[in-house]
């Protein structure tokens, strides 16, 4: 039985973004639902009839459920560990798995000044010190990712992983944003915007006709 995954609008959801991106990125095959966020009841119960935590994004396997990003890309890790959703040496991949929860639990001055909307047009706003530590601390760490794994190849610790899903979102920030970085951060996101699974969410995102007032106030 396939795994389906259920998202919210691709032009807004970060969340649903990761473990789409964690899929596609390993090639493990699923289907896709994609149920409108913050459009009425109807959308909501929709969400509750999968989990009941009304949130999307969430994977279903059978009689298993599993919901939150993270959590889903460790499902998939396990389920089907051919993937190589995390790294195959220990330190590396404990330092994929740290930099992934630092995303998941942390960042939010990011976030709320800077939410994901793909078709928005690239300008930079005025953020705040706390955004900016947010900034700095995420070139930090693609930095010291590309200098100890970018021999292995072009993602953060070399083939496509985990870490590089929960990440992705972040991409779009710093280029709708148009964040200054570095150049190996910039050689990174080139990387990343050139990813066939990351220009698919893209092109897709763009496509989405449905707007939402609250997140096109900037």
């Amino acid at each position: 039985m396939a795994l389906t995954l259920v998202i919210g609008n691709k032009n807004y959801s970060s969340w649903s973004m990761r473990p789409w991106m964690a899929l596609k990125g390993a090639g493990i095959p699923f289907d896709e639902i994609v149920i409108p966020l913050y459009t009425g009841d109807a959308d909501k119960q929709r969400i509750l009839n999968v989990t009941r935590s009304g949130k999307v994004p969430a994977l279903v396997d059978g009689e298993i459920t599993v919901w939150d990003s993270l959590a889903i890309i460790e499902y998939a890790a396990e389920r089907y560990p051919d993937a190589r959703l995390w790294p195959q040496d220990v330190a590396a991949r404990a330092h994929a798995r740290s930099i992934s929860a630092e995303m998941h639990s942390g960042f939010m001055p990011l976030r709320n000044e800077c939410g994901m909307n793909i078709h928005r047009p690239i300008r930079s706003k005025s953020l705040s010190d706390d955004a900016k530590a947010n900034i700095a601390r995420i070139q930090q760490i693609w930095t010291e990712c590309r200098a100890r794994y970018g021999g292995q190849g072009p993602y953060l610790f070399g083939a496509f992983t985990g870490a590089d899903a929960m990440f992705a979102p972040v991409v779009h920030r710093f280029r709708t944003y148009a964040i200054d970085v570095t150049p190996p951060v910039r050689d990174y996101m080139d990387a990343m915007l050139a990813d066939a699974a990351f220009r698919e969410w893209t092109d897709a995102a763009l496509a989405e006709t449905l707007m939402i007032e609250r997140f096109e106030t900037d």
